[in-house]
């Protein structure tokens, strides 16, 4: 596939940036600031991560330059309580705390932010594959209920930013090449001064995979900036245009994936095989707004953002050809109040969020990859508004956090072929979902509890489905959700834990259809407990040769189980929820030599994992392990040379990175790659002279 459009919009952005930008400079690259230091935006916090009372996980440059720059997927699951799965390369799909029993792919039931900005479509569904590895700087996942503040889910919430405040003028450019024929190509200019950052950047991604059918193409555009006008105002932009095609194989029998898990999914009765299909995705998206953040006066401030996006999507499958068209545009606003204390302060925040979308649904006969005879078309309009309040009290060493928010939801749907149905209606009752929080910091220690409710309507996509009739009578998740948690800052050692334990009610779960067509139901009530650990060292700081050393761990361990299940005659009760593992543990070690020398050796656990709420079969458990090592030079003082190359699953493991759940006919299987190979090269054009 060629991209000629893509090349020209990019040579144009980065001759306009070179013509503004008067000089060069870099980005940082190995070394990063200390977790300690980092400041949480999660629920309006804006503190460093050990004050804030609630489980947030932060993944960093540090944290994603320790992996393959091909994919954020390793840097995600090396934190606690989360799991990314990529079913085939560009394929994603995200489980906090057990939420992706209800997304057979993609992204759903977590809310996305991207740059103060929610992508996450008013349906309940985030194309998070739109975004390439290097539209991420910093990651913050909250686990657990995040509708006090960010509106209905059960699953998390996501706050995504793509622009280093620090970040210098210059030109980075990278490429990279792997196994599978992996081509990974980045370019950036950023320019400006100290009241004005503008970041242009393009990306071009392929490969072939390891799969037959799992071929990728990526290519992103995007331009983001940051504009003071006074020291009282920051006003951000954010535009992206995102080009992503993807193979995909399907997934295997137990038979199948031990024969030969390279393999796509065969031909089976009447339905033909993947490559015949033409199974792959095409989705183009279009993203753009802006964020305005002013000071009124000395204690109140307020954030406005307003944005658009447009996602184009076509999707040829075994069962049929879907075309979709799926707009939404929406705003939020918080207003912040602040008022210091003699020993603390009070802060409040009110504001509220609206999305409305309108989108078109087309399922054609698929022969051979291409739409043939229409068999339906259905128009949907969804929108979501809600409205929130929050009251943080901190006073000594006690913080008090009290919000709620109150959600409403409505979708508007009509068929329109072959047998045309009159406009169906289907409101979610408004739902007040509060949550209150207490942490007491001891010296260097803090302990919180948390105690918060969730709704979660269904997504438009589990309303719809492609597997199944119109089923607009599914009912909300609920959640009440308590965590207990303990940090300890010890200066060069770093622990964070936390227990956590809720319950779902009308939990909503995922069945498969002979073709591949997903469908979804109502389980009754589930019991989730768990415990995440995450601590990190630096033991060799005072070292002479080594510039830093870190030595990090993450386990999770899960207990997750239908407490109340029936479907007819079975009685799922008791059983393990389908699609987490009862335990993960990630490990590492990276060092930065003072000679610029710099490796990462990581590591990765997965227990088995129950593929079927009867818990019949399970995916085996894995090892991986993991190494990434370069070197980096600077030439003629402005230029920066960084060479790197590395290993991924060097024990050859075979494993399932994103099984089926509930598959019919025993398809759960979608093989990641074997022992794989990567390396690549980074040139940094300076402002200054390196020290």
């Amino acid at each position: 596939m060629r991209f000629p459009f893509f090349r020209k919009i990019a040579v144009l952005f980065l001759l306009i940036n070179l013509w503004y930008s008067k000089s060069f400079a870099q980005q940082d690259s190995i070394i990063e600031i200390n977790l300690q230091e980092v400041i949480i935006k999660a629920f309006e916090q804006n503190q460093k991560l050990k004050n804030v009372p609630a489980a947030v996980n932060y993944i960093g440059r540090r944290a994603l330059d320790r992996f393959n720059p091909a994919s954020i997927v390793a840097a995600i699951n090396s934190t606690p309580g989360v799991r990314m799965e990529e079913r085939s390369p560009g394929s994603y799909r995200i489980n906090i705390r057990g939420s992706s029993l209800r997304a057979p792919f993609g992204v759903r039931n977590v809310k996305v932010y991207y740059n103060d900005l929610p992508i996450t479509d008013p349906g309940g569904t985030t194309y998070l594959n739109a975004l390439g590895f290097y539209n991420f700087n910093t990651i913050e996942i909250i686990k657990g209920p995040g509708s006090s503040l960010y509106g209905a889910g059960t699953g998390g919430t996501m706050l995504i930013e793509s622009l280093s405040p620090s970040e210098e003028n210059g030109i980075k450019a990278d490429y990279s090449l792997g196994t599978g024929k992996l081509n990974n190509n980045y370019v950036a200019v950023t320019s400006g001064n100290e009241n004005f950052k503008s970041r242009i950047s393009y990306q071009h991604q392929t490969s072939d995979g390891y799969r037959n059918q799992s071929s990728l193409q990526r290519n992103v555009v995007s331009w983001n900036a940051n504009f003071n006008p006074s020291p009282k105002q920051l006003l951000k932009f954010t535009f992206l245009y995102s080009d992503l095609y993807y193979q995909t194989p399907g997934a295997l029998t137990f038979l199948e994936y031990g024969k030969d898990p390279t393999a796509a999914r065969p031909s089976s009765g009447a339905f033909p095989g993947a490559e015949q299909s033409g199974a792959a995705i095409y989705q183009k998206t279009f993203f753009a707004g802006a964020s305005f953040k002013q000071k009124l006066g000395d204690k109140f401030s307020n954030t406005t953002g307003l944005y658009g996006m447009y996602t184009d999507f076509r999707n040829p499958a075994i069962r049929n050809y879907g075309r979709n068209t799926e707009p939404h545009f929406g705003g939020r606003s918080v207003f912040t109040f602040r008022e210091p204390l003699s020993h603390g302060f009070i802060s409040m925040n009110i504001g509220g969020e609206w999305q409305q979308n309108l989108s078109s649904f087309g399922i054609y006969k698929n022969v051979n990859g291409q739409p043939d005879s229409m068999r339906t078309i259905d128009e949907a309009s969804n929108k979501q508004a809600f409205i929130f309040g929050q009251v943080n009290f901190q006073f000594k060493n006690w913080t008090l956090t009290a919000g709620t928010s109150i959600n409403q939801n409505k979708l508007r749907f009509k068929r329109l072929y072959p047998i045309p149905i009159p406009l169906q209606y289907r409101k979610f009752n408004n739902k007040a979902t509060p949550r209150f929080a207490l942490l007491k910091s001891i010296n260097k220690f803090t302990f919180y509890t948390s105690v918060a409710k969730g709704f979660s309507p269904p997504a438009t996509a589990e309303l719809l489905p492609t597997g199944s009739a119109i089923n607009l009578d599914l009912k909300p998740e609920n959640e009440i959700s308590y965590d207990v948690g303990f940090r300890a800052d010890l200066s060069d050692f770093y622990l964070d834990v936390n227990v956590f334990t809720f319950s779902l009610t009308n939990t909503i779960v995922q069945r498969r259809d002979a073709g591949g067509g997903e469908f979804f139901l109502n389980a009754g009530k589930t019991k989730q407990s768990g415990v995440e650990t995450y601590l990190n060292f630096n033991f060799l700081k005072s070292s002479s040769t080594f510039k830093q050393s870190l030595l990090w761990l993450s386990h999770t361990y899960n207990h997750f189980q239908y407490k109340e299940f029936k479907q007819l005659t079975l009685d799922f009760g008791g059983k393990k929820i389908p699609g987490t593992a009862p335990q993960t543990l990630a490990a590492g070690l990276d060092i930065a030599g003072s000679s610029l020398f710099f490796a990462a050796i990581t590591y990765y656990y997965s227990d088995k994992i129950p593929l079927s709420d009867a818990n019949t079969i399970y995916a085996k458990n894995y090892h991986l392990l993991g190494s990434k090592f370069g070197y980096q030079k600077v030439v003629h003082q402005k230029v920066c040379l960084k060479l790197f190359a590395g290993v991924e699953n060097i024990l050859n493991q075979k494993y399932s990175l994103g099984n089926d759940l509930n598959a019919f006919g025993g398809r759960y299987f979608n093989a990641a790659p074997l022992r794989n190979y990567y390396a690549g090269l980074s040139v940094q054009l300076k402002t200054k002279k390196v020290k």
